[in-house]
């Protein structure tokens, strides 16, 4: 039953000023407001116009104590400048949107305490789910928890041995071993790659890793050593056994790949091509070439991961690995959103495909 009250001026327009407004029982405008349950076409229809009349809003804090969901998910990358992450997030907040959810995103510098403090903030905010690129392999406790006390979470562009989580990922080995021999192929023999990867080495990282040519972080994401091990496989396929000469490894925010490359132009005999793990790698490379009063491709060929607008834009314009990022980011709610929609499956790794795209930056060796 309905009857003529108005509401009064300034309040917020709430269920039962909709109800009045459409003729129908509070019920059943709050049915069709929220979407579930049996509603006539006709009283949804006239509900929906009644709400956008009265500028009714929902009280998102009350739906979700009554259904145990926000409608939100939290989004952690490892550095929204980085073009990569950039398209990353913009396929998150795409899919999510069309899919009716809101996101939180959080940046963490590839630290893993700023990590632990954004999940725990968006735990805090009550999110339905996280979507995660972890900056780190094994220090995941914090993920594992989240998952344990169920909050479902996806991980984005790494994989984290051990940890029962989907994953979304490209063939990180398969594209750097595609990448590597089309410098092979081009008569290239003493290939570079330049890389970050993680934390610094701890002290007590043992005396063997201390004395490598080029010791790894004591915790590298997954991304960055499949890249390294696709690199190595096309060197050992070309009969190089020699995979560490032109290895160059740093940690995020310690060492600047402009050093790295300016390093290994130094060498006797410094290579001649350089396969950049990705685009902000890419920019050190080409800085420290140009520092040399060296040219590409005439004197250094060079590929990078990542199809960035820089990348078309210089001259001249650089041979890339293209990643779908938008749709590792869409791909990635997919999963996080049927995990909170609650099936069961075993964990899933999903991989997508890449694109070489082959430009002006690779010439045979000089000389050649």
């Amino acid at each position: 039953m309905t009857t003529n009250r108005s509401r009064p001026a300034g309040r917020p327009a709430t269920i039962p000023d909709v109800a009045r407004e459409a003729g129908v029982s509070r019920s059943t405008a709050s049915r069709a407001l929220a979407d579930y349950g049996s509603v006539s076409p006709d009283a949804r229809e006239r509900v929906r116009a009644a709400a956008e009349k009265l500028g009714y809003r929902p009280n998102l804090l009350a739906r979700s104590m009554i259904t145990g969901r926000t409608h939100t998910l939290g989004a952690i990358v490892a550095d929204i400048q980085n073009p990569f992450f950039a398209g990353v997030t913009r396929g998150i907040t795409d899919a999510a949107r069309a899919a009716g959810y809101q996101v939180l995103l959080a940046n963490t510098d590839e630290d893993v305490a700023a990590e632990r403090a954004a999940v725990k903030m968006l735990r805090d905010k009550h999110v339905d789910g996280l979507i995660v690129a972890p900056a780190a392999t094994t220090e995941t406790g914090h993920l594992a928890a989240a998952h344990a006390a169920g909050c479902p979470v996806v991980l984005l562009d790494r994989q984290a041995p051990g940890l029962p989580a989907d994953s979304v990922t490209v063939d990180n080995h398969g594209a750097a071993q595609d990448a590597v021999r089309r410098l092979l192929a081009a008569g290239h023999r003493r290939i570079a790659l330049v890389s970050l990867l993680g934390s610094a080495p701890s002290a007590d990282a043992g005396a063997e890793r201390a004395a490598a040519a080029t010791p790894l972080p004591t915790d590298p994401v997954s991304t960055g050593l499949e890249r390294i091990e696709g690199y190595r496989a096309a060197l050992r396929e070309a009969g190089l056994s020699d995979t560490d000469t032109y290895l160059r490894t740093g940690t995020f925010h310690r060492e600047d790949p402009a050093d790295l490359t300016a390093d290994l132009l130094a060498l006797p005999e410094p290579p001649t091509a350089v396969f950049a793990t990705d685009s902000m790698i890419a920019l050190g490379v080409l800085s420290a070439t140009r520092d040399h009063g060296l040219r590409v491709p005439d004197d250094l060929s060079l590929v990078t991961f990542d199809d960035t607008d820089w990348a078309r834009a210089v001259r001249p314009r650089v041979s890339v690995v293209a990643q779908p990022v938008q749709e590792l980011g869409a791909r990635a709610v997919h999963s996080l959103i049927t995990r909170i929609e609650g099936t069961t499956r075993p964990p899933e790794h999903t991989v997508l495909d890449t694109e070489f795209i082959d430009r002006e930056s690779i010439a045979p060796p000089p000389g050649a």
